[in-house]
């Protein structure tokens, strides 16, 4: 009987040594950023407890985590009559206890409650992990990937808002992706909402109209039907959606449409000290009002930030907002954060497509040492270890097979170099060193060898 090929859950993968490279060097070059900014790194467990997470990402959120079994006799808690009710909602409520993380922001909001006598306000804090979405496998949607997250916690400054951009466009412009950022702010889509007579609606009013760049106009405005707005309110949606011009004059015309609503202006003066900001420091990337996005995270209640690829057809690759009172619903009220995560995996899909990684990042070796036999493998191991002492990754080919087999391992493996050391370079103290890309060769001593590959590391 044939055996089942062995497989992976759908929305997972395995990642090969060249994709590591390319993956960690995203990973070095936000945790770079994040470090000349000034945040500090933590990391926090992998499970959350289900309530920690429950009711903080709206209703298609909470329905995308991936809740864990309890450990044992895990039916032993569940009621009867809901089994055979066949209500899985609230058997799962009562065999699990525990969920794999959802995002990052959430389990740092109860890491500040739970450390918050250990940490000094505001708090700049980044973390880089996995979480893990039950969401349907597709192009740049994983249910397991990893997020690069940066927060400041405990000011309200908009400042904060400001240093964010300002990470975000150096981050791309050293991943060589051109990019947009686009911002809205949460108070102004409850003035919108307040505007069009259905100020209780703003969850479901932001849930639809943030779909309007996959779905389109006319889908939202059925979806906003669907959800109970009259056709008169979706009506007056509608100039709203589609404000045209410049940030200043967009601002003002909602200025205008909003003057009755506090919280709208509110929010108005809160983008327009924002762009004011990067006015005084302007982006390389291009910087946006777009008061169609809406992010749909329930805990975000100003600045929302989210960011696209011009030139790769993808879903967001970073995002973000500002969150007044996350850590209130874990007994520590009145703590303003705000943050940005970055997506590492659609990041990685974009370079990919885009060709933009470096030549280097897959060199793992510098050099091979090629090995002819016994004798000059003893030999060649005093040079390895002295090429490694001295900070030079390295490799010794380790049998002595033909020259032309270990040519070729060094170029499939993409190593730049090879020192080869035979009867005469053993004798003269001179070893071969062998460009692989141009085929050039030189003679040098070790202390030369060594010298010679510092200079161009």
């Amino acid at each position: 009987m044939a055996k089942e090929k062995p497989s992976i859950p759908k929305g997972t993968r395995d990642f090969s040594p060249e994709e590591i490279a390319k993956r960690n060097y995203i990973f070095d070059t936000i945790r770079k950023i994040f470090n000349l900014y000034g945040f500090k790194p933590i990391e926090t467990p992998a499970m959350e407890n289900l309530s920690t997470l429950m009711g903080k990402y709206g209703e298609e959120g909470d329905r995308l985590i991936f809740r864990i079994l309890n450990s044992g006799d895990f039916l032993s808690k569940a009621n009867a009559k809901h089994i055979n009710a066949g209500d899985s909602q609230k058997v799962s409520a009562q065999i699990c206890e525990k969920a794999l993380r959802y995002d990052l922001t959430v389990p740092f909001a109860r890491y500040v409650v739970q450390h918050q006598n250990e940490i000094t306000f505001p708090f700049r804090r980044y973390q880089i992990q996995p979480v893990w979405r039950a969401d349907r496998p597709q192009k740049g949607r994983y249910r397991e990937f990893f997020q690069c997250d940066a927060d400041m916690i405990g000011s309200d400054s908009l400042f904060n808002e400001f240093e964010l951009v300002k990470i975000i466009d150096k981050v791309f412009v050293e991943l060589g992706i051109s990019i947009t950022v686009k911002l809205n702010n949460r108070k102004i889509l409850a003035g919108i909402s307040e505007y069009i007579g259905f100020a209780d609606r703003i969850i479901e009013i932001t849930t639809a109209i943030d779909k309007l760049d996959k779905i389109g106009l006319e889908k939202v405005n059925e979806e906003l039907v669907e959800r109970g707005l009259t056709a008169e309110a979706v009506d007056a949606l509608q100039p709203v959606l589609m404000l045209q011009g410049n940030v200043k004059e967009k601002l003002a015309s909602l200025r205008n449409t909003l003057q009755t609503s506090p919280t709208g202006l509110k929010g108005i003066d809160e983008m327009e000290e924002v762009f004011s900001l990067l006015e005084s420091a302007p982006t390389q990337c291009h910087v946006e009002l777009d008061l169609t996005l809406a992010r749909g995270l329930n805990y975000y209640t100003g600045a929302i930030i989210e960011v696209k690829a011009n030139d790769v057809a993808m879903g967001s690759i970073c995002g973000g907002g500002r969150y007044d009172d996350l850590t209130g619903i874990f007994g520590l009220p009145g703590v303003s954060g705000v943050g940005i995560s970055f997506g590492a995996d659609r990041i990685y899909d974009v370079m990919q497509e885009l060709g933009s990684f470096p030549e280097d990042v897959l060199t793992f070796s510098k050099v091979l040492l090629v090995n002819f036999g016994p004798d000059e493998q003893k030999y060649a191991q005093t040079v390895l270890f002295k090429l490694r002492d001295a900070g030079i990754s390295c490799e010794l080919y380790p049998e002595g097979v033909k020259m032309k087999k270990q040519m070729q391992y060094a170029d499939k493996n993409q190593i730049p170099f090879v020192i080869i050391i035979g009867k005469n370079e053993m004798e003269t103290g001179q070893l071969a060193v062998k460009n692989m890309k141009t085929g050039e060769q030189k003679l040098m001593d070790t202390e030369a060898v060594i010298s010679y590959f510092n200079k161009i590391q």
